[in-house]
């Protein structure tokens, strides 16, 4: 079966991504509670409308290139052997999504640092979270057996979505650390005994 999106598919991420970048950049040159859905959406060329078909604030807008990492990161996890260990299996998708998105993007860790700490954001990026962490624990409890499956899964989804949280914080604070090294250390130190 063809899985090339059609044309009307590829506008469609097109609009959603020059939004996006609209957002970012004017939550950059002048701070996040600075921008306007107006503004976005003037900045894009398109309508105030066609903004609210595609995000529900400037916080979404902003923070929609997380978004898509996230779910890609649970694409690779979904994409791991099936007898692999859950630790294994999240550990090769998290520096798999870090070669693919992060590594040589030196632009994302820069426009992160500048927007790191700001609460509306971080109330976004916690509910993004709490969203991709249900879906990875049913992933997860599909990998293991025995009691409390469905804890364990909650637990060992929050664990590790923490980690990555926390390592790329760490490497948006010191940019001298690589960022593929943070989160291999990370994993590392957080993996289930």
């Amino acid at each position: 079966m063809d899985e090339t999106p059609g044309l009307r598919e590829r506008k469609k991420a097109a609009t959603r991504a020059a939004l996006h970048e609209a957002a970012l950049q004017l939550a950059i040159d002048q701070g996040v509670d600075g921008v306007t859905v107006e503004a976005i959406a003037d900045a894009a060329n398109v309508s105030r409308r066609t903004f609210s078909n595609y995000f529900s604030g400037k916080e979404e807008a902003i923070f929609h290139g997380d978004t898509v990492r996230l779910r890609r990161m649970l694409e690779l996890i979904r994409a791991q052997p099936a007898d692999d260990q859950p630790w294994t299996a999240l550990t090769r998708a998290a520096l798999q999504l870090a070669e693919e998105t992060y590594l040589g993007n030196e632009e994302w860790l820069t426009r992160r640092r500048l927007l790191r700490g700001h609460p509306s954001l971080a109330a976004h990026q916690v509910a993004a979270f709490a969203v991709v962490e249900r879906e990875l624990a049913a992933e997860l409890a599909e990998r293991l057996s025995g009691d409390d499956v469905a804890l364990r899964a909650r637990v060992l989804a929050a664990i590790f979505l923490t980690t990555m949280r926390v390592a790329v914080q760490d490497s948006t604070e010191h940019p001298d650390r690589p960022l593929l090294d943070v989160v291999a250390a990370a994993l590392a130190a957080a993996a289930p005994a």
